[in-house]
């Protein structure tokens, strides 16, 4: 098992450390076992399908239809939802839509309201 972090790039896990550098034979890329560090502590940046940067509390509207799985509802084009909170993971929105309830939506499918 190697003790050095995988690579930021590429994900391969073998690399290692040279001086003060750790290289990913790979991809060829170098990094500061520092800065990783660093760049984890960093917030994770969520934007809406036009680029404008999302944030806790922020009101966004719908661009798409999109049916909800196990469900014959639809959330349609134009619906508001106020009051989102930003989460990890494919879908980075988590929120509640009147009349539908708790759902998680992708930020690409919506925009800054």
């Amino acid at each position: 098992m190697n003790p050095h972090p995988p690579c930021p790039l590429c994900a391969s896990v073998l690399t290692y450390a040279d001086g003060a550098l750790l290289i990913c034979p790979e991809c060829a890329h170098e990094w500061s076992p520092d800065a990783v560090a660093e760049s984890l502590e960093q917030k994770r940046v969520v934007c809406d399908a036009h680029g404008n940067v999302l944030a806790d509390g922020d009101s966004v509207t719908v661009i798409k239809d999109m049916k909800i799985k196990g469900s014959s509802a639809v959330v349609k084009v134009g619906t508001k939802v106020k009051n989102i909170r930003l989460v990890e993971g494919d879908h980075d929105i988590d929120c509640k839509i009147d009349g539908i309830g708790a759902m998680q939506l992708k930020s690409e499918f919506v925009k800054k309201a």
